[in-house]
């Protein structure tokens, strides 16, 4: 790479300036980008998610590690926890509430290391979830990605 290149390639003065004292978006950030990736969702499939709650932790915990056999907390980044709508029946009672966790440091080191905006990001993430809450598998998802890629 060349003197000129580096110039070229690099950010101006105002640019660097604003990076210099920003921050890891917080999960206050996250929570609004999820509810803009929610609101994005169209009519009538908004309306299946019901009452799933929508939750930001900064990793998983112990249990979810354990419980998916994962090496590290940076091996995920959301979670679906409930009964699909292709399992839920009438007579399910007493059952905790649907959630969709998204691990705000594992989704942080996917940014920083891509090419994706993190609102992008997230909303690919909380897609992915409700997808199973709707009872499709990672394979039905990714052979429905690989469809519409072309």
């Amino acid at each position: 790479m060349t003197q000129a290149d580096r110039s070229s390639n690099a950010p101006d003065a105002a640019s660097a300036a604003s990076w210099s004292a920003a921050r890891a978006p917080g999960a206050d950030v996250f929570a609004a980008l999820a509810e803009a990736a929610v609101a994005s969702i169209p009519e009538p499939l908004r309306g299946y998610l019901g009452d799933i709650a929508f939750r930001v932790a900064e990793f998983p915990d112990d249990e979810v590690i354990r419980d998916l056999d994962l090496d590290s907390p940076f091996d995920i980044l959301g979670l679906y926890q409930g009964i699909s709508l292709a399992e839920k029946s009438s007579f399910d009672s007493g059952a905790l509430p649907d959630t969709i966790t998204l691990y705000r440091r594992p989704i942080l080191v996917v940014w920083a290391e891509g090419d994706e905006t993190l609102g992008d990001l997230i909303t690919h993430v909380l897609i992915h979830e409700v997808g199973h809450h709707f009872g499709l598998s990672d394979a039905d998802m990714e052979a429905l990605e690989a469809a519409a890629d072309g």
